[in-house]
Protein backbone atom coordinates (compact mmCIF):
# COMPACT_ATOMS: atom_id res chain seq x y z
CA UNK A 1 0.00 0.00 0.00
CA UNK A 2 1.22 3.72 -1.03
CA UNK A 3 -0.18 6.23 0.53
CA UNK A 4 0.45 10.14 -0.17
CA UNK A 5 -1.57 13.30 0.40
CA UNK A 6 -4.85 11.80 1.52
CA UNK A 7 -5.34 8.83 -0.92
CA UNK A 8 -3.88 5.31 -0.76
CA UNK A 9 -3.00 3.20 -3.61
CA UNK A 10 -3.51 -0.17 -3.00
CA UNK A 11 -0.85 -2.48 -5.72
CA UNK A 12 -2.88 -5.50 -4.38
CA UNK A 13 -6.30 -4.64 -6.05
CA UNK A 14 -4.48 -2.28 -8.27
CA UNK A 15 -6.94 0.46 -6.56
CA UNK A 16 -6.28 4.28 -5.96
CA UNK A 17 -8.91 4.92 -2.79
CA UNK A 18 -9.74 8.67 -0.98
CA UNK A 19 -9.10 8.59 2.34
CA UNK A 20 -12.92 7.48 3.50
CA UNK A 21 -12.18 4.32 1.36
CA UNK A 22 -13.78 5.39 -1.71
CA UNK A 23 -12.53 3.63 -5.01
CA UNK A 24 -11.26 5.77 -7.79
CA UNK A 25 -11.83 3.86 -11.04
CA UNK A 26 -8.58 4.32 -13.33
CA UNK A 27 -7.67 2.82 -16.37
CA UNK A 28 -4.80 0.14 -16.07
CA UNK A 29 -2.04 2.35 -17.78
CA UNK A 30 -3.47 5.69 -15.91
CA UNK A 31 -2.62 3.48 -12.77
CA UNK A 32 1.04 1.91 -13.96
CA UNK A 33 1.96 5.73 -14.58
CA UNK A 34 0.58 6.92 -10.75
CA UNK A 35 2.38 3.93 -9.41
CA UNK A 36 5.91 4.79 -11.48
CA UNK A 37 4.98 8.59 -10.18
CA UNK A 38 4.33 7.31 -6.35
CA UNK A 39 7.67 4.42 -6.20
CA UNK A 40 9.50 8.17 -7.79
CA UNK A 41 8.19 10.45 -5.52
CA UNK A 42 9.79 14.01 -5.76
CA UNK A 43 12.08 13.19 -8.98
CA UNK A 44 11.90 14.81 -12.25
CA UNK A 45 11.02 11.66 -14.55
CA UNK A 46 11.35 12.74 -18.52
CA UNK A 47 8.79 12.23 -20.96
CA UNK A 48 10.78 9.76 -22.87
CA UNK A 49 11.30 7.83 -19.38
CA UNK A 50 7.82 7.79 -18.59
CA UNK A 51 6.69 6.47 -21.99
CA UNK A 52 9.48 3.72 -22.57
CA UNK A 53 8.30 2.20 -18.78
CA UNK A 54 4.91 2.63 -18.91
CA UNK A 55 4.62 1.64 -22.89
CA UNK A 56 7.60 -0.79 -23.42
CA UNK A 57 8.47 -1.73 -27.03
CA UNK A 58 5.15 -0.01 -28.52
CA UNK A 59 5.16 3.19 -30.20
CA UNK A 60 2.46 5.86 -28.87
CA UNK A 61 1.57 9.24 -29.38
CA UNK A 62 2.62 12.38 -26.57
CA UNK A 63 -1.04 11.91 -26.28
CA UNK A 64 -1.64 8.74 -24.95
CA UNK A 65 1.06 10.27 -22.38
CA UNK A 66 -0.86 13.44 -21.68
CA UNK A 67 -4.22 11.62 -21.37
CA UNK A 68 -3.10 9.44 -18.51
CA UNK A 69 -1.56 12.43 -16.69
CA UNK A 70 -4.97 14.40 -17.19
CA UNK A 71 -6.61 11.42 -15.41
CA UNK A 72 -4.67 11.33 -12.75
CA UNK A 73 -4.59 14.91 -11.75
CA UNK A 74 -8.93 14.64 -12.20
CA UNK A 75 -8.61 11.55 -9.97
CA UNK A 76 -6.65 13.69 -6.98
CA UNK A 77 -8.38 16.70 -7.40
CA UNK A 78 -5.30 18.38 -8.75
CA UNK A 79 -6.54 20.33 -11.02
CA UNK A 80 -3.73 23.31 -9.84
CA UNK A 81 -1.23 20.56 -10.71
CA UNK A 82 0.46 21.08 -7.27
CA UNK A 83 1.08 17.48 -6.68
CA UNK A 84 1.78 16.27 -10.55
CA UNK A 85 4.17 19.04 -11.90
CA UNK A 86 5.28 20.03 -15.08
CA UNK A 87 8.35 20.65 -15.61
CA UNK A 88 8.64 22.98 -19.04
CA UNK A 89 10.91 21.60 -21.20
CA UNK A 90 11.93 18.80 -19.16
CA UNK A 91 8.92 16.51 -17.88
CA UNK A 92 6.98 15.62 -15.05
CA UNK A 93 7.73 16.04 -11.03
CA UNK A 94 5.32 14.06 -9.01
CA UNK A 95 5.38 16.46 -5.55
CA UNK A 96 4.22 14.46 -2.32
CA UNK A 97 5.42 12.95 0.57
CA UNK A 98 5.25 9.15 -0.41
CA UNK A 99 4.79 6.28 2.27
CA UNK A 100 4.29 2.38 1.83
CA UNK A 101 2.39 0.25 4.60
CA UNK A 102 3.78 -3.10 4.67
CA UNK A 103 0.26 -4.87 5.57
CA UNK A 104 0.16 -5.41 1.62
CA UNK A 105 3.36 -6.47 1.03
CA UNK A 106 6.23 -4.64 -0.90
CA UNK A 107 7.47 -3.98 -4.62
CA UNK A 108 10.50 -3.19 -5.94
CA UNK A 109 11.49 -0.05 -5.40
CA UNK A 110 9.21 0.18 -1.59
CA UNK A 111 10.96 0.47 1.90
CA UNK A 112 9.87 -2.70 3.88
CA UNK A 113 10.92 -1.62 7.37
CA UNK A 114 8.56 0.41 8.67
CA UNK A 115 4.42 0.96 8.14
CA UNK A 116 5.16 4.10 7.34
CA UNK A 117 8.53 4.46 5.83
CA UNK A 118 9.24 6.35 2.54
CA UNK A 119 9.20 5.11 -0.70
CA UNK A 120 12.32 4.96 -2.48
CA UNK A 121 12.68 5.53 -6.00
CA UNK A 122 13.05 2.69 -8.24
CA UNK A 123 16.16 2.21 -9.34
CA UNK A 124 17.48 2.97 -12.85
CA UNK A 125 18.81 -0.03 -14.81
CA UNK A 126 22.34 -1.05 -14.05
CA UNK A 127 25.27 -1.16 -16.18
CA UNK A 128 24.96 -5.44 -15.92
CA UNK A 129 21.17 -5.18 -17.27
CA UNK A 130 22.27 -2.49 -20.12
CA UNK A 131 24.94 -4.71 -21.08
CA UNK A 132 22.68 -7.89 -20.94
CA UNK A 133 20.83 -5.87 -23.23
CA UNK A 134 23.42 -5.23 -26.00
CA UNK A 135 24.34 -8.66 -25.38
CA UNK A 136 20.29 -10.34 -26.46
CA UNK A 137 20.37 -7.85 -29.07
CA UNK A 138 23.67 -7.44 -30.56
CA UNK A 139 22.61 -6.22 -34.04
CA UNK A 140 20.49 -3.67 -32.94
CA UNK A 141 22.85 -2.23 -30.25
CA UNK A 142 25.17 -1.86 -33.20
CA UNK A 143 22.84 -0.26 -35.18
CA UNK A 144 22.01 2.14 -32.59
CA UNK A 145 25.59 2.90 -32.54
CA UNK A 146 25.88 3.24 -36.08
CA UNK A 147 22.56 5.68 -36.78
CA UNK A 148 23.84 7.63 -33.33
CA UNK A 149 27.36 8.19 -35.23
CA UNK A 150 25.20 8.89 -38.69
CA UNK A 151 23.18 11.73 -36.70
CA UNK A 152 25.75 13.18 -35.47
CA UNK A 153 27.31 13.67 -38.74
CA UNK A 154 24.58 14.52 -40.72
CA UNK A 155 23.30 16.56 -37.91
CA UNK A 156 25.61 19.35 -37.22
CA UNK A 157 24.04 22.40 -38.40
CA UNK A 158 20.99 21.00 -36.26
CA UNK A 159 22.76 20.17 -32.76
CA UNK A 160 24.76 23.49 -33.38
CA UNK A 161 21.41 25.52 -33.71
CA UNK A 162 20.18 23.88 -30.17
CA UNK A 163 23.22 25.09 -28.37
CA UNK A 164 21.61 28.90 -29.42
CA UNK A 165 19.51 28.82 -26.58
CA UNK A 166 16.13 31.94 -27.83
CA UNK A 167 15.29 33.71 -24.82
CA UNK A 168 12.86 31.81 -22.45
CA UNK A 169 9.74 33.26 -21.90
CA UNK A 170 6.97 32.59 -18.60
CA UNK A 171 3.57 32.19 -19.45
CA UNK A 172 0.82 32.15 -17.57
CA UNK A 173 -2.10 29.87 -18.63
CA UNK A 174 -5.35 31.06 -17.13
CA UNK A 175 -8.41 28.35 -17.36
CA UNK A 176 -10.70 28.78 -20.20
CA UNK A 177 -13.96 30.15 -18.92
CA UNK A 178 -16.94 27.90 -20.36
CA UNK A 179 -19.40 30.59 -21.40
CA UNK A 180 -22.24 28.02 -20.28
CA UNK A 181 -22.76 26.08 -17.70
CA UNK A 182 -23.67 22.59 -18.44
CA UNK A 183 -21.20 19.56 -18.00
CA UNK A 184 -20.02 19.31 -21.52
CA UNK A 185 -19.19 22.26 -22.13
CA UNK A 186 -17.09 22.72 -18.79
CA UNK A 187 -15.56 19.07 -19.48
CA UNK A 188 -14.41 20.46 -22.71
CA UNK A 189 -13.14 23.86 -21.25
CA UNK A 190 -10.76 21.86 -18.42
CA UNK A 191 -9.24 19.44 -20.90
CA UNK A 192 -8.32 21.97 -23.58
CA UNK A 193 -7.00 23.83 -20.85
CA UNK A 194 -5.17 21.01 -19.86
CA UNK A 195 -3.75 20.06 -23.66
CA UNK A 196 -2.81 23.39 -24.01
CA UNK A 197 -0.64 24.05 -20.85
CA UNK A 198 0.74 20.59 -21.88
CA UNK A 199 1.74 21.56 -25.38
CA UNK A 200 3.16 24.66 -24.28
CA UNK A 201 5.13 22.74 -21.16
CA UNK A 202 6.66 20.82 -24.05
CA UNK A 203 8.50 23.91 -25.74
CA UNK A 204 11.84 24.20 -24.83
CA UNK A 205 12.31 27.98 -24.38
CA UNK A 206 9.06 28.90 -22.33
CA UNK A 207 8.21 28.44 -18.74
CA UNK A 208 4.52 27.38 -18.06
CA UNK A 209 2.43 28.42 -14.80
CA UNK A 210 -1.03 27.51 -14.55
CA UNK A 211 -3.76 29.69 -12.71
CA UNK A 212 -7.21 28.97 -10.99
CA UNK A 213 -9.56 31.77 -11.94
CA UNK A 214 -9.04 34.27 -9.48
CA UNK A 215 -6.43 33.01 -7.98
CA UNK A 216 -2.69 33.46 -7.78
CA UNK A 217 -0.07 31.61 -9.62
CA UNK A 218 1.00 28.02 -8.94
CA UNK A 219 4.59 27.68 -8.78
CA UNK A 220 7.30 25.06 -7.85
CA UNK A 221 7.76 27.88 -4.68
CA UNK A 222 4.60 27.69 -2.46
CA UNK A 223 6.16 31.93 -1.16
CA UNK A 224 6.95 32.51 -4.53
CA UNK A 225 5.20 33.43 -7.58
CA UNK A 226 7.46 34.06 -10.46
CA UNK A 227 6.46 37.28 -12.83
CA UNK A 228 4.56 35.77 -16.17
CA UNK A 229 5.66 37.74 -19.35
CA UNK A 230 2.47 36.81 -20.49
CA UNK A 231 -1.03 35.76 -19.80
CA UNK A 232 -2.98 33.29 -22.03
CA UNK A 233 -6.71 33.59 -21.20
CA UNK A 234 -9.47 32.47 -23.36
CA UNK A 235 -13.57 31.60 -23.73
CA UNK A 236 -14.85 28.43 -25.20
CA UNK A 237 -18.35 28.06 -26.16
CA UNK A 238 -20.50 25.46 -27.87
CA UNK A 239 -22.03 27.28 -30.77
CA UNK A 240 -24.87 24.94 -32.65
CA UNK A 241 -22.89 22.27 -34.35
CA UNK A 242 -19.28 23.18 -33.46
CA UNK A 243 -16.90 24.35 -30.31
CA UNK A 244 -15.67 27.51 -30.39
CA UNK A 245 -12.75 28.70 -28.25
CA UNK A 246 -10.90 32.53 -28.63
CA UNK A 247 -7.96 32.94 -26.75
CA UNK A 248 -5.31 36.05 -26.37
CA UNK A 249 -1.74 36.66 -24.94
CA UNK A 250 -1.77 39.22 -22.79
CA UNK A 251 0.97 41.55 -21.22
CA UNK A 252 0.58 41.80 -17.90
CA UNK A 253 1.97 45.32 -16.73
CA UNK A 254 0.31 46.99 -19.83
CA UNK A 255 -3.01 44.50 -20.56
CA UNK A 256 -1.75 44.87 -24.25
CA UNK A 257 -3.03 42.17 -26.43
CA UNK A 258 -0.01 40.48 -27.93
CA UNK A 259 -1.95 37.90 -29.89
CA UNK A 260 -5.56 36.93 -30.83
CA UNK A 261 -6.90 33.77 -32.19
CA UNK A 262 -10.25 32.02 -32.63
CA UNK A 263 -10.19 28.46 -33.71
CA UNK A 264 -13.43 25.77 -34.08
CA UNK A 265 -13.75 22.01 -34.74
CA UNK A 266 -17.40 19.87 -34.97
CA UNK A 267 -18.78 18.91 -32.25
CA UNK A 268 -20.26 16.02 -33.49
CA UNK A 269 -18.72 13.38 -36.12
CA UNK A 270 -15.40 12.63 -34.37
CA UNK A 271 -14.96 11.80 -30.87
CA UNK A 272 -14.34 14.01 -28.21
CA UNK A 273 -10.53 13.32 -27.45
CA UNK A 274 -10.66 13.96 -30.82
CA UNK A 275 -12.39 17.52 -30.59
CA UNK A 276 -10.41 18.18 -27.48
CA UNK A 277 -6.52 17.40 -29.45
CA UNK A 278 -7.40 19.51 -32.88
CA UNK A 279 -9.37 22.56 -30.70
CA UNK A 280 -5.99 23.04 -28.48
CA UNK A 281 -3.54 22.09 -31.52
CA UNK A 282 -5.47 24.74 -33.53
CA UNK A 283 -4.82 27.41 -30.59
CA UNK A 284 -1.67 26.13 -29.86
CA UNK A 285 -0.29 26.23 -32.72
CA UNK A 286 -0.76 29.89 -33.56
CA UNK A 287 0.36 30.59 -30.20
CA UNK A 288 3.34 28.50 -31.00
CA UNK A 289 4.19 30.09 -33.77
CA UNK A 290 3.60 33.59 -32.44
CA UNK A 291 5.41 33.00 -29.06
CA UNK A 292 8.82 32.25 -31.23
CA UNK A 293 8.32 35.09 -33.32
CA UNK A 294 8.33 36.84 -30.21
CA UNK A 295 11.89 35.73 -29.34
CA UNK A 296 12.81 36.20 -33.53
CA UNK A 297 15.82 38.72 -33.61
CA UNK A 298 13.45 40.03 -36.89
CA UNK A 299 9.35 40.30 -36.54
CA UNK A 300 8.58 39.52 -39.64
CA UNK A 301 8.38 42.28 -41.77
CA UNK A 302 4.03 43.25 -42.35
CA UNK A 303 4.54 42.56 -46.23
CA UNK A 304 6.50 39.98 -46.16
CA UNK A 305 3.83 37.86 -43.90
CA UNK A 306 1.09 38.91 -46.61
CA UNK A 307 3.44 37.41 -49.44
CA UNK A 308 4.22 34.34 -47.85
CA UNK A 309 0.30 33.55 -46.76
CA UNK A 310 -0.63 34.48 -50.24
CA UNK A 311 1.78 31.86 -51.37
CA UNK A 312 0.79 29.35 -49.14
CA UNK A 313 -3.13 30.10 -50.45
CA UNK A 314 -2.12 28.62 -53.76
CA UNK A 315 -1.76 25.32 -52.33
CA UNK A 316 -4.54 23.40 -51.75
CA UNK A 317 -6.55 23.11 -54.75
CA UNK A 318 -3.04 23.30 -56.74
CA UNK A 319 -2.14 23.44 -60.16
CA UNK A 320 0.84 23.88 -62.02
CA UNK A 321 -0.60 27.38 -62.77
CA UNK A 322 -1.15 28.33 -59.65
CA UNK A 323 2.21 26.90 -58.27
CA UNK A 324 4.28 28.64 -60.81
CA UNK A 325 2.54 31.82 -59.92
CA UNK A 326 3.07 31.50 -56.34
CA UNK A 327 6.61 30.50 -56.75
CA UNK A 328 7.05 33.73 -59.07
CA UNK A 329 5.59 35.95 -56.08
CA UNK A 330 8.07 34.46 -53.81
CA UNK A 331 11.17 34.91 -56.13
CA UNK A 332 10.36 38.51 -57.12
CA UNK A 333 10.05 39.12 -52.57
CA UNK A 334 13.49 37.53 -52.30
CA UNK A 335 15.22 40.00 -54.89
CA UNK A 336 13.91 42.50 -53.79
CA UNK A 337 14.84 41.30 -49.78
CA UNK A 338 17.12 39.60 -49.70
CA UNK A 339 17.91 38.99 -45.98
CA UNK A 340 14.02 38.44 -45.45
CA UNK A 341 14.06 35.01 -43.67
CA UNK A 342 10.27 34.55 -43.63
CA UNK A 343 10.82 34.89 -48.13
CA UNK A 344 13.78 32.54 -48.10
CA UNK A 345 12.22 30.02 -45.77
CA UNK A 346 9.01 29.96 -47.85
CA UNK A 347 10.44 30.24 -51.33
CA UNK A 348 12.82 26.96 -50.32
CA UNK A 349 10.27 25.86 -48.83
CA UNK A 350 8.18 25.84 -51.95
CA UNK A 351 10.72 25.27 -54.67
CA UNK A 352 11.13 21.26 -52.63
CA UNK A 353 7.56 20.82 -52.59
CA UNK A 354 7.52 21.57 -56.91
CA UNK A 355 10.79 18.48 -56.35
CA UNK A 356 8.94 16.58 -54.09
CA UNK A 357 5.87 16.68 -56.82
CA UNK A 358 7.94 16.31 -59.86
CA UNK A 359 7.08 19.14 -61.30
CA UNK A 360 10.07 20.91 -62.24
CA UNK A 361 12.52 18.92 -64.94
CA UNK A 362 14.19 15.99 -63.62
CA UNK A 363 17.53 17.46 -65.13
CA UNK A 364 17.02 20.59 -63.12
CA UNK A 365 16.49 19.15 -59.69
CA UNK A 366 20.16 19.10 -58.80
CA UNK A 367 20.47 22.85 -58.89
CA UNK A 368 16.84 23.40 -57.18
CA UNK A 369 18.17 21.66 -54.47
CA UNK A 370 20.86 23.65 -53.86
CA UNK A 371 19.36 26.65 -54.27
CA UNK A 372 16.71 25.80 -51.58
CA UNK A 373 20.25 24.93 -49.28
CA UNK A 374 21.43 27.53 -50.18
CA UNK A 375 18.72 29.93 -49.20
CA UNK A 376 18.43 27.93 -46.14
CA UNK A 377 21.92 27.85 -44.97
CA UNK A 378 22.06 31.55 -45.03
CA UNK A 379 18.86 31.47 -42.75
CA UNK A 380 19.92 29.07 -40.20
CA UNK A 381 23.01 31.70 -39.60
CA UNK A 382 20.78 34.27 -38.81
CA UNK A 383 17.58 32.50 -36.97
CA UNK A 384 18.84 28.99 -35.76
CA UNK A 385 15.47 28.67 -33.79
CA UNK A 386 13.32 29.88 -36.18
CA UNK A 387 9.88 27.72 -37.21
CA UNK A 388 9.65 28.80 -40.27
CA UNK A 389 13.51 28.08 -41.11
CA UNK A 390 13.33 24.88 -39.19
CA UNK A 391 10.12 23.92 -41.19
CA UNK A 392 11.99 24.26 -44.42
CA UNK A 393 14.73 22.50 -43.73
CA UNK A 394 13.02 19.79 -42.34
CA UNK A 395 11.48 19.25 -45.68
CA UNK A 396 14.68 19.90 -47.72
CA UNK A 397 16.57 16.79 -45.84
CA UNK A 398 13.92 14.98 -46.47
CA UNK A 399 13.13 15.72 -50.20
CA UNK A 400 16.79 14.95 -50.53
CA UNK A 401 16.44 11.39 -48.80
CA UNK A 402 18.93 12.60 -45.56
CA UNK A 403 16.60 10.29 -43.65
CA UNK A 404 19.05 10.12 -40.50
CA UNK A 405 19.41 14.11 -40.50
CA UNK A 406 15.18 14.45 -41.60
CA UNK A 407 14.57 13.34 -38.09
CA UNK A 408 16.69 15.33 -35.85
CA UNK A 409 15.46 18.59 -37.71
CA UNK A 410 12.20 17.88 -37.46
CA UNK A 411 12.37 16.66 -34.09
CA UNK A 412 13.91 20.14 -33.16
CA UNK A 413 11.17 21.73 -35.34
CA UNK A 414 9.16 20.57 -32.62
CA UNK A 415 11.10 21.51 -30.21
CA UNK A 416 9.38 24.74 -30.81
CA UNK A 417 5.82 23.87 -31.95
CA UNK A 418 4.60 20.49 -30.61
CA UNK A 419 1.42 20.72 -32.75
CA UNK A 420 3.67 20.84 -35.91
CA UNK A 421 1.57 18.48 -38.61
CA UNK A 422 3.71 19.22 -41.90
CA UNK A 423 6.97 18.14 -39.47
CA UNK A 424 5.11 15.41 -38.44
CA UNK A 425 4.68 14.22 -42.05
CA UNK A 426 8.13 14.48 -42.83
CA UNK A 427 8.81 12.61 -39.60
CA UNK A 428 6.67 10.04 -40.66
CA UNK A 429 8.00 9.88 -44.67
CA UNK A 430 11.33 9.17 -43.32
CA UNK A 431 10.47 6.59 -41.04
CA UNK A 432 8.65 5.09 -43.67
CA UNK A 433 11.21 5.33 -46.23
CA UNK A 434 14.00 3.42 -43.72
CA UNK A 435 11.23 0.88 -43.31
CA UNK A 436 9.48 2.00 -40.22
CA UNK A 437 6.33 1.74 -41.70
CA UNK A 438 3.92 0.98 -38.31
CA UNK A 439 6.11 3.78 -36.60
CA UNK A 440 5.61 6.12 -39.68
CA UNK A 441 1.58 5.59 -39.33
CA UNK A 442 1.64 6.06 -36.04
CA UNK A 443 3.29 9.74 -36.64
CA UNK A 444 0.51 10.42 -39.23
CA UNK A 445 -2.07 9.71 -37.06
CA UNK A 446 -0.39 11.93 -34.51
CA UNK A 447 -0.35 14.49 -37.19
CA UNK A 448 -3.84 14.33 -38.18
CA UNK A 449 -4.93 14.34 -33.90
CA UNK A 450 -3.34 17.86 -34.49
CA UNK A 451 -4.39 18.61 -37.62
CA UNK A 452 -2.58 22.07 -38.14
CA UNK A 453 -1.55 23.64 -39.91
CA UNK A 454 -4.75 23.58 -42.67
CA UNK A 455 -2.49 24.05 -45.61
CA UNK A 456 -0.73 20.68 -45.02
CA UNK A 457 -3.77 18.38 -44.52
CA UNK A 458 -3.41 16.66 -47.24
CA UNK A 459 -0.18 15.18 -46.90
CA UNK A 460 -0.70 13.33 -43.88
CA UNK A 461 -3.70 11.91 -44.80
CA UNK A 462 -1.76 10.95 -48.07
CA UNK A 463 0.87 9.60 -45.80
CA UNK A 464 -0.85 7.41 -43.54
CA UNK A 465 -2.93 5.95 -46.17
CA UNK A 466 0.52 5.30 -48.28
CA UNK A 467 1.92 3.55 -44.94
CA UNK A 468 -1.46 1.17 -45.04
CA UNK A 469 -0.38 0.48 -48.90
CA UNK A 470 2.81 -1.00 -47.73
CA UNK A 471 1.83 -2.76 -44.76
CA UNK A 472 -0.80 -4.31 -47.39
CA UNK A 473 -3.52 -3.11 -45.25
CA UNK A 474 -5.50 -1.95 -48.35
CA UNK A 475 -8.99 -1.36 -47.20
CA UNK A 476 -7.98 0.75 -44.28
CA UNK A 477 -6.09 2.98 -46.89
CA UNK A 478 -8.66 4.18 -48.81
CA UNK A 479 -10.35 6.55 -46.93
CA UNK A 480 -7.57 8.52 -46.32
CA UNK A 481 -6.57 8.28 -49.57
CA UNK A 482 -9.91 9.50 -50.47
CA UNK A 483 -9.81 12.49 -47.34
CA UNK A 484 -6.11 13.81 -49.20
CA UNK A 485 -7.92 13.58 -52.29
CA UNK A 486 -10.67 15.68 -50.94
CA UNK A 487 -8.17 18.27 -50.04
CA UNK A 488 -5.90 18.37 -53.00
CA UNK A 489 -7.24 16.79 -56.04
CA UNK A 490 -4.43 17.71 -58.22
CA UNK A 491 -1.01 15.97 -56.75
CA UNK A 492 -1.71 12.98 -59.17
CA UNK A 493 0.66 10.88 -57.02
CA UNK A 494 -2.64 9.82 -54.62
CA UNK A 495 -4.98 8.69 -57.45
CA UNK A 496 -2.05 6.36 -58.61
CA UNK A 497 -1.48 4.94 -54.86
CA UNK A 498 -5.20 4.40 -54.20
CA UNK A 499 -5.04 2.80 -58.40
CA UNK A 500 -2.50 0.45 -56.96
CA UNK A 501 -4.72 -0.13 -53.68
CA UNK A 502 -7.72 -0.96 -55.60
CA UNK A 503 -5.68 -2.98 -57.94
CA UNK A 504 -4.94 -5.46 -54.81
CA UNK A 505 -8.25 -5.02 -53.75
CA UNK A 506 -9.77 -6.82 -56.94
CA UNK A 507 -11.54 -3.60 -58.12
CA UNK A 508 -10.03 -3.27 -61.20
CA UNK A 509 -12.28 -0.95 -63.27
CA UNK A 510 -11.86 1.98 -60.37
CA UNK A 511 -7.90 1.42 -60.18
CA UNK A 512 -8.01 2.30 -64.32
CA UNK A 513 -9.73 5.15 -63.46
CA UNK A 514 -8.23 6.75 -60.47
CA UNK A 515 -4.24 5.49 -62.70
CA UNK A 516 -6.04 7.99 -65.92
CA UNK A 517 -6.80 10.51 -63.37
CA UNK A 518 -3.52 10.24 -62.07
CA UNK A 519 -1.49 10.32 -65.82
CA UNK A 520 -3.50 13.28 -66.69
CA UNK A 521 -1.91 15.43 -63.53
CA UNK A 522 1.28 13.76 -63.89
CA UNK A 523 1.83 12.87 -67.96
CA UNK A 524 5.48 11.15 -68.55
CA UNK A 525 4.98 8.82 -65.63
CA UNK A 526 6.17 5.32 -66.04
CA UNK A 527 7.49 2.46 -64.55
CA UNK A 528 10.91 3.65 -64.60
CA UNK A 529 10.03 7.13 -62.80
CA UNK A 530 6.89 7.00 -60.25
CA UNK A 531 8.84 5.98 -57.22
CA UNK A 532 10.85 8.24 -55.26
CA UNK A 533 14.59 8.51 -55.38
CA UNK A 534 16.10 5.33 -53.60
CA UNK A 535 19.00 7.06 -52.16
CA UNK A 536 19.32 5.70 -48.78
CA UNK A 537 16.08 3.91 -48.71
CA UNK A 538 15.91 0.98 -46.61
CA UNK A 539 16.02 -2.34 -48.89
CA UNK A 540 12.75 -3.35 -47.07
CA UNK A 541 11.29 -0.23 -48.39
CA UNK A 542 12.58 -0.49 -51.85
CA UNK A 543 11.34 -4.19 -52.24
CA UNK A 544 7.92 -3.19 -51.33
CA UNK A 545 7.70 -0.30 -53.26
CA UNK A 546 8.57 -3.03 -56.61
CA UNK A 547 5.61 -4.59 -55.81
CA UNK A 548 3.51 -1.73 -55.34
CA UNK A 549 4.66 -0.58 -58.64
CA UNK A 550 3.69 -3.80 -60.16
CA UNK A 551 -0.34 -2.73 -58.83
CA UNK A 552 0.31 -0.17 -60.31
CA UNK A 553 1.21 -1.47 -63.80
CA UNK A 554 -1.64 -3.69 -63.79
CA UNK A 555 -3.79 -0.54 -63.14
CA UNK A 556 -2.58 1.18 -66.66
CA UNK A 557 0.84 2.59 -65.66
CA UNK A 558 2.73 2.66 -68.79
CA UNK A 559 6.36 0.65 -68.77
CA UNK A 560 7.85 3.39 -70.62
Amino acid sequence: MLRFAGFELDLDRVELRTADGTALKLRPKTFALLHLFATNANRLLSKHELMVLIWPNIHVGDDSLFQCIREIRSALGDSERRIVRSVSGRGYLFEAEVFSDKAAGTSPGQAPADPASPVLPVPAPSVGQRQSYTRRHPVLAASLVVGFAAALAFAAPILMQRLATPETLTITVVPVKPQTSDAATVSMAADFTDRLTDGLSEIGNIRVLSQQEGAGVVSASATSSPKADFIVRGELEHNRDKWEVQARLIEPGTGQVEWSSGYSVPASGIDKQLSQSRLAAGIGNSLALQLNALTHARMPAPDSKIIVEQAAAFLNRTDRERFADAEDMLQKAHTAKPDDVDIDAALSAHLMRGVALVWYPVAENEAIEQSARTLLEEALKKEPNYIPVLQAYCRLLQTINEFTDTLVACENTLRFNPWDGLAMFQIGMAQMRLGRYEDSLSTFEQADAADTPQVSRWTWTLGAGVALVFMGRYEESLPWLQRSLAITPASGRTDMVMAAALEALGRHEEARQHMAAGLRIRPGTNRDNVALPSKNQSPRYNERAAEIVDLMAAAGLPDK
